[in-house]
């Protein structure tokens, strides 16, 4: 019992929509981003927020209440074609919202990023199921390697605590029996890829 509350805890506190709000809140208390004035670091936490986290979670109870949801955890893959359209159209308005900010082009391209990969895990669901978690984390971990490399910040301790929050996640995710290990594995390196093909080229 116990061990089941806490990997029901851990995909709670990882879950999708509260990523980019840890990643957000890390660039502007961390990094060169800290430089930005509050109005201007408030103006982007507002930002992600509204359309990361508040419209994603109004669209899932409005869907529900319609009833094209049988459960706020998506289990079912079938079920995941509008959230997951609607999370990709978010992100990219999201994007285009913080490209008012010249010189936070890197958080856009975040936000460009976590939007491939909603499309990604959108095209893999309509054949086979995947874990939007670790697709999530595997996103996150290659923003933060990504970083290291460009120079944003020394994101080595928070890549370490990354990963291995990465493999609890996955052992969480498998042990309440949400998803097998290839789910899992291409969860992650799908959202890792595509995270670091859209930095890169985006």
């Amino acid at each position: 019992m116990n061990c089941t509350r806490w990997a029901d805890g851990l995909s709670w506190v990882l879950h999708p929509f509260l990523q980019p709000l840890y990643l957000i809140t890390l660039l502007l208390t961390c990094t060169a981003f800290a430089g930005y004035s509050w109005t201007v670091r408030l103006y982007l936490w507002g930002v992600v927020i509204l359309y990361t986290m508040l419209i994603p979670a109004l669209a899932l109870c409005m869907l529900r209440a319609l009833g094209r949801l049988s459960d706020y955890r998506i289990d079912n893959r079938h079920e995941r074609i509008l959230p997951l359209s609607i999370g990709a159209v978010c992100y990219l308005l999201c994007a285009l919202t913080l490209s008012r900010i010249g010189s936070a082009v890197f958080i856009r391209k975040f936000m460009m990023a976590a939007a491939c990969c909603e499309l990604m895990a959108l095209f893999v669901s309509l054949r086979w199921k995947i874990s939007l978690h670790l697709t999530g984390m595997g996103a996150l971990t290659a923003m933060f390697v990504t970083m290291n490399f460009i120079g944003v910040g020394n994101m080595l301790l928070p890549l370490s605590v990354i990963v291995l929050a990465s493999g609890a996640l996955a052992s969480a995710r498998l042990y309440l029996g949400c998803h097998n290990g290839a789910q899992i594995f291409v969860g992650f390196c799908g959202g890792f890829v595509v995270a670091t093909l859209a930095v890169l080229f985006l």
